[in-house]
């Protein structure tokens, strides 16, 4: 009986210490994404319309949707043999169709026929070969070398496809500071007889000049670096004819400055369709182009704006009918899906009302249902919705709460649901598209379960003028006690295409505030006007006047924090980074009897040093709009600096120079303002891996000496 009752006692300690473990800086910053990240499913993808795959025990598994039912499909061993190559773990993989599968790894690419166990082609590329772009079609991958464009064929004959390539000029790459949706720069097209890429000639953009401190002589290391209201880099879009051997440039004409994005082929690739905006970016034309001339055929439609126009999505041809196509454009002021025919007629706008289609996940055989993703019940969550394409109505597949993202089978009689939610790290369920069943393949242990947090929790304020809902997330600090006093540190980005609340994992917060909140810390996060998936009212409020309404809204989450008797309201801190930096810096200055302490990292000082693509979007030039920048200038609001300010720049930062440091702090310097700063050499815009840690450490200090 004694030796049950020492068991028992030794089991209740021991489930006591797990519900008291701390979290440690590192844990927060570098486990995050490491040792603490949520295990997932590898290699998971559709096969067929029945049967899925993932990498499982050194193996491909193929498992039934229906039944559930489990067959190895290759494993690790077999694919070494066939092969050769000698792998250590599973390489990355895809289907094409349901027998082949294309493997890569290090440069290097296999077509393996499954059911005759052989290779049918394999591609290996030099070690340079960068902005890679398989074409199953055409067996053959094209690749950027240096900045010019190349292409390897699965007989192994590599083609030079540009030669003019430096001195400014660059093919195959991503243009336009990959704004507009852009991620890539080369466009296989559909049977793989074409290779459509971008050509940017930045020669007439300055050199803006970055050092690296690291060798025994400090070398210079220009970029370039289109600053709003100077000169922008020139794109073209040409197309390489593979069995002719020659490059067609499609004749977009002028201005040279405009922006080319959204790159759609035809299905019988005759045809480029592309959306063209302006440089002031508040007129968009969608355009065809002859592939084999480079004539522009006709504008199909325009769409404009009083505040900007924001093309993210190419157009997605009906395979049911080849001369319509679906587009995905907040031209009401959500983003919903239109369907257009080819003489770009309106046919039908499929979805509507005020919520956004965040994805469009594909059709059935017939293209009389449409499978989205969409905040159609909360902004706060991503469901999966099917849509009546000729009704427009919508039926919720995904149940649980949370934020969920979905792959359709190809033949769309399935869905793999990947999702999270507050308490749940991660899960993936196969749902049938007609509704009826519902089947949890995989759920993801919580790697946090023996931690000790602080009580995280959703609050809903109003906008001062009571327009729009603001969305927050409140974390206590461990051991939380009301009445006690407690400091907060506000984390702000607040900035465009950004969410920070949502019913994801743990209400999406960063695990450093769950740190914070361990040290005694209330962590406080809001999504001003500005931020994404509410609508475009929602979003370009804050057009031409940066910091203004955004800085009003952060400021109603003051408010309410004021509002609640265990805030300390003297000691109240704020941090960002990049937006999140800039946004530190308004509140700081705007508001010193408020914050008692910042840290603002990488911060935009003066918007007319930020890039042309974004700044010009939301602030217009300075030429045009000189109230609107000398308003958001943060060296105009050093004379409020009172308190403790910190900034951290990244020394090769080439998204916010640092010379928006420099010039805040030399304004600092000549109003006699005392400010700290430190600088990361070697990193760019953001401090990453182990030295995040340090980073973090630095941040966290800083609040803890004087918060």
């Amino acid at each position: 009986m004694r030796g049950k009752l020492i068991i028992l006692f030794l089991f209740i300690q021991a489930f006591a210490y797990a519900q008291t473990k701390q979290m440690s800086l590192e844990d927060a910053v570098y486990g995050r994404y490491t040792y603490l990240y949520p295990q997932s499913m590898t290699g998971l993808q559709w096969l067929d319309d029945e049967h899925f795959s993932f990498v499982e025990e050194r193996s491909i598994v193929a498992e039934s949707a229906k039944t559930g039912e489990k067959t190895t499909v290759v494993s690790l061993d077999e694919l070494n043999e066939i092969t050769g190559a000698g792998f250590k773990r599973f390489p990355s993989y895809r289907w094409i169709g349901q027998a082949e599968l294309l493997v890569s790894a290090a440069k290097k690419y296999w077509v393996v026929d499954i059911d005759q166990i052989e290779v049918k082609f394999q591609i290996e590329l030099s070690e340079e070969a960068e902005n890679v772009n398989f074409s199953e079609e055409g067996q053959f991958v094209a690749f950027t070398q240096g900045d010019d464009l190349f292409m390897t064929l699965a007989n192994g004959t590599t083609k030079q496809i540009t030669s003019d390539g430096e001195n400014g000029i660059v093919n195959g790459q991503t243009v336009h500071r990959n704004e507009f949706g852009i991620s890539g720069g080369i466009f296989n097209s559909p049977e793989g007889n074409f290779v459509a890429f971008y050509r940017k000639d930045e020669s007439m953009v300055k050199d803006y000049p970055l050092v690296d401190f690291m060798a025994r002589e400090a070398e210079y290391t220009p970029v370039k670096y289109p600053m709003a209201g100077m000169a922008s880099h020139h794109v073209t879009l040409g197309v390489y004819n593979i069995e002719s051997g020659k490059t067609t440039f499609l004749k977009t004409g002028e201005p040279l400055d405009h922006f080319l994005t959204n790159v759609a082929w035809s299905p019988d690739e005759k045809y480029i369709y592309m959306a063209e905006l302006n440089r002031e970016q508040n007129h968009m034309q969608l355009n065809c182009y002859d592939v084999a001339t480079g004539e522009k055929v006709k504008t199909l439609f325009e769409e404009t704006a009083d505040t900007y126009v924001e093309p993210l999505y190419p157009i997605q041809f009906l395979k049911v009918n080849p001369n319509e196509f679906y587009y995905l454009s907040r031209q009401d002021g959500w983003f919903h899906v239109y369907k257009y025919n080819t003489d770009g007629e309106l046919v039908q706008q499929v979805t509507e009302g005020e919520w956004e289609v965040t994805n469009m996940l594909g059709f059935d055989a017939k293209e009389k249902t449409l499978f989205i993703e969409s905040t159609i019940d909360d902004p706060l969550q991503n469901n999966i919705y099917k849509v009546d394409v000729k009704s427009g109505k919508t039926e919720r597949l995904s149940t649980e709460t949370g934020v969920h993202r979905g792959t359709l089978s190809p033949g769309a009689t399935y869905l793999l649901d990947s999702w999270s939610a507050k308490e749940m790290p991660g899960r993936v369920d196969v749902l049938a598209s007609n509704g009826k069943d519902k089947r949890t393949i995989f759920q993801s242990e919580d790697p946090l379960e023996d931690y000790q947090l602080g009580e995280n929790k959703l609050v809903t304020l109003k906008t001062k003028d009571g327009k729009y809902d603001l969305h927050g997330r409140l974390i206590l600090p461990v051991d939380f006690d009301p009445a006690k006093k407690y400091p907060v540190v506000v984390y702000v980005y607040g900035g465009p295409h950004s969410q920070l609340v949502t019913k994801g994992w743990h209400n999406q917060a960063r695990w450093w505030q769950y740190y914070m909140a361990s040290q005694g810390y209330i962590a406080f996060t809001l999504d001003n006007r500005g931020t994404q998936n509410r609508g475009r009212p929602f979003e370009t409020a804050i057009h031409r006047n940066l910091g203004v309404l955004e800085t009003e809204d952060q400021m109603q989450g003051i408010e309410y924090l004021l509002s609640l008797p265990y805030v300390d309201a003297n000691r109240i801190g704020v941090h960002g980074w990049s937006y999140g930096g800039f946004m530190t810096l308004n509140l700081k200055l705007k508001h010193p009897e408020i914050f008692k302490v910042a840290v603002a990292g990488g911060p935009v000082v003066d918007w007319s040093m930020y890039e042309i693509m974004y700044g010009e979007r939301y602030m217009d030039m300075p030429q045009e709009n000189p109230e609107g920048y000398e308003n958001s200038n943060m060296t105009n609001y050093v004379e409020n600096l009172d308190g403790k300010l910190m900034l951290i720049h990244g020394v090769q930062d080439e998204t916010v120079v640092m010379q928006h440091s420099m010039k805040f702090l030399r304004e600092c310097v000549k109003q006699n303002k005392q400010v700290d700063f430190f600088a990361y050499p070697i990193h760019p815009h953001n401090v990453r891996g182990k030295d995040r840690v340090h980073l973090m450490d630095k941040v966290s200090q800083y609040f803890f000496e004087n918060l």
